[in-house]
């Protein structure tokens, strides 16, 4: 029998609902029911394409054992971590405060109020390697319940308390450049010469240290910042890493040589790389980062897009219960698709070899020399041997359709679809190709009508007709971003004026009139046993990282300087964290390095439809200047309301005909120029 979870939308919960384990959603039904038989809570957070989720699944959750001492001695609680961050955010907190890491599946134990006393991540059923088994801590955690409670209420009030927020103790240090620098310091450090990236294994992408790093190479070209984003991306685009055969980024990779990846694939990934590697093509030039972001929107728009407009949330590492089976291959079954002969050359190239680079003799593909190294050992041309291994790819790829997919996770999350938005508005910007816009344009009116309610608040998830969760702080955060980028593509003012509505909201449910920054979680988010204000730039860029650049481009571009004056707040509450370790915070760095500028407002008066108007436009979107606000004013009417968005737009016209772009740098204005070539020179300086 399905147990309640089957009355969910949620595909993480949906994959637990034929458990034997008597699963509750979170809600007040489960606490209650714990109050009631005096029960202890188990709560097992997760997300649907977790490898380990499924692993403790099938060992724990899916065994009569197991179920029934859970179900006898506890009240269970299944949580999906991407439609609950907040709850995720309080107990992964724990978890590490108790064991020194984290991790999904997150295992905890807490009292019918909600307050934990114990904090895991996978055990096995049994036992093994060290580890202790989950049937053991089951029973130890209903003995101690039953006899020895007034210690677990003890230490349950005990950690509670120690995961309250700290108040600052003062203001912290000033942000500026030397912050900026040191936080290079620790990545010039950290930087690995041989394979690129940071640190051991495992390695993570974390696409905003390299953006971090091109706006240091834009301060200091001389320095060394660009050569390690640029040996960074392409090591990680050689790699197993990255899906050779159909596009797209895996999550991380297990070794050092960004070999062998853990294969799921997150659509936030694919966002934040899109734009690494589109602002690496702007700063460095090199053609290859513009093909890689191509790949990328290619795999997102094939394979993550919704009908009704909308991105996907992730897809499994796992088919047919094996981890990467999809992906990897054996010489014999590449040349029986290719033939001997180009099935060897690109055996060879991608290194799938007889005794595999994976488990059981299977090869991931990966690049270890370029085409151009390659193609003389082959006798070819290096176009020669290009055109070969694409023609190869796309017959397996042709193939692999075919093979047993991944499970993907098909829900619409606000926030993710924010940061996508984001990467095909500035993928279009740069690589001009109109399929990016009118993707990112259809997932935002989706979102914008789909997805408030209740006099336009914003929700979190969207699935199968049904929107769940009211919005959370990176929701509102990430979806402006991907607003201002929007307007600052099309010219639309209808995306900044939404982007002003969403960013007000943001402000109005978020803002900390007491200390700054934004709270996590709103006044009409359910209320739990934390408050707190996300900062830490993870896998995922915070929501007052991504909030307070927000606010900085709204201000230059409406000409509100209370926002620039809540920024400068914001920057006061958390410049004691960031100057104390700046690379942990390198999103939140982006904002310091705009701030501190020199920012460029550039506004083009002009004719949309005009080839010179566009020719200006195109000149500032191919350029890096990550310090600059880009607005249009067309003189037709065809910019919409921008004049009652940005009143000092009014006065800025163009001059018998020709568009005139005016530049203001650091709140002092150039002389207006016709030319594009004037433009380029002004920007050039």
């Amino acid at each position: 029998m399905a147990n309640r979870l089957s009355q969910e939308k949620s595909p993480y919960l949906l994959q637990h609902a034929d458990n034997p384990v008597d699963w509750y959603p979170w809600g007040e039904e489960a606490f209650k029911k714990a109050k009631e038989e005096d029960k202890p809570v188990f709560l097992s957070i997760g997300y649907a394409t977790c490898h380990w989720c499924h692993v403790m699944e099938h060992e724990s959750f899916e065994d009569m054992e197991v179920a029934k001492l859970l179900n006898e001695n506890a009240v269970c609680i299944k949580v999906d971590r991407e439609e609950r961050p907040d709850v995720d955010q309080i107990y992964m907190t724990v978890c590490q405060a108790l064991t020194g890491s984290g991790g999904w599946p997150l295992s905890v134990f807490m009292t019918p109020d909600r307050k934990p006393f114990f904090a895991g991540t996978y055990f096995p059923k049994s036992g093994r390697m060290g580890m202790p088994g989950f049937m053991d801590i089951i029973a130890q955690v209903a003995g101690l319940w039953k006899k020895d409670r007034q210690r677990l209420l003890r230490v349950s009030d005990e950690i509670t308390n120690a995961i309250q927020p700290r108040k600052p103790t003062g203001q912290g240090p000033a942000l500026d450049a030397e912050t900026l620098d040191n936080a290079h310091r620790h990545f010039s450090r950290s930087f690995d010469h041989t394979w690129g990236g940071f640190g051991a294994a495992p390695k993570f992408p974390t696409p905003h240290h390299l953006t971090f790093l091109l706006r240091q190479h834009k301060r200091d070209p001389q320095s060394e910042a660009l050569d390690i984003v640029e040996k960074t991306l392409d090591a990680m685009r050689d790699g197993g890493i990255f899906d050779q055969v159909g596009f797209g980024f895996h999550r991380y990779s297990v070794d050092e040589k960004w070999l062998v990846p853990h294969f799921e694939k997150m659509l936030y990934d694919q966002a934040l790389l899109a734009m690494a590697y589109t602002e690496a093509f702007q700063a460095g030039g090199k053609a290859r980062f513009a093909q890689v972001a191509r790949e990328i929107f290619e795999y997102v728009l094939r394979d993550m897009t919704d009908s009704k407009g909308g991105f996907y949330s992730a897809e499994d590492a796992d088919s047919e219960g094996r981890e990467g089976l999809f992906y990897v291959w054996t010489p014999q079954e590449v040349k029986d698709i290719l033939g001997a002969e180009a099935g060897d050359v690109f055996c060879r190239f991608y290194d799938i070899t007889p005794e595999g680079n994976f488990e059981e003799s299977l090869s991931i593909p990966h690049i270890s020399r370029s085409v151009e190294l390659m193609a003389p050992g082959f006798g070819m041309e290096a176009e020669e041997l290009e055109k070969l291994l694409e023609k190869g790819r796309l017959k397996l790829f042709a193939v692999r359709e075919k093979r047993v997919h991944p499970f993907k996770d098909d829900k619409v999350l606000t926030a993710w679809n924010g940061l996508m938005i984001a990467a095909l508005a500035k993928g279009y910007q740069v690589l001009r190709d109109p399929a990016y816009l009118d993707a990112a344009c259809a997932a935002a009116r989706f979102i914008l009508n789909t997805l408030r309610r209740e006099g336009g608040r914003l929700f979190r998830r969207y699935r199968h007709g049904e929107v769940a969760h009211r919005g959370y702080a990176d929701d509102h955060a990430f979806l402006v971003w991907g607003l201002l980028e929007l307007y600052e593509s099309t010219f639309d003012a209808f995306y900044l004026e939404e982007a002003v509505k969403v960013h007000q909201q943001m402000m109005d449910l978020f803002w900390d009139e007491e200390e700054g920054g934004f709270f996590y979680t709103a006044e009409d988010n359910e209320p739990l046993i934390v408050r707190d204000k996300e900062i830490y730039d993870a896998a995922v860029p915070s929501s007052n990282s991504v909030g307070v650049l927000n606010l900085l481009r709204l201000a230059r571009m409406t000409g509100n300087t209370q926002w620039e004056e809540k920024a400068q707040q914001l920057f006061n509450r958390f410049a004691g964290m960031v100057a104390d370790f700046p690379a942990g915070y390198t999103q939140f760095l982006h904002a310091v390095d705009f701030a501190l500028g020199p920012a460029l407002e550039i506004i083009v008066a002009g004719n949309p439809e005009e080839v010179s108007t566009q020719e200006m436009v195109e000149t500032v979107h191919g350029l890096f200047l990550p310090h600059r606000v880009l607005m249009l004013r067309s003189e037709d009417g065809r910019s919409g309301g921008i004049e009652e968005l940005a009143p000092f737009v009014k006065p800025l016209k163009s001059i018998d005909g020709k568009p005139m772009a005016y530049v203001c740098q650091n709140f002092a204005c150039k002389e207006p120029v016709t030319e594009v070539d004037a433009l380029k020179a002004i920007l050039a300086q």
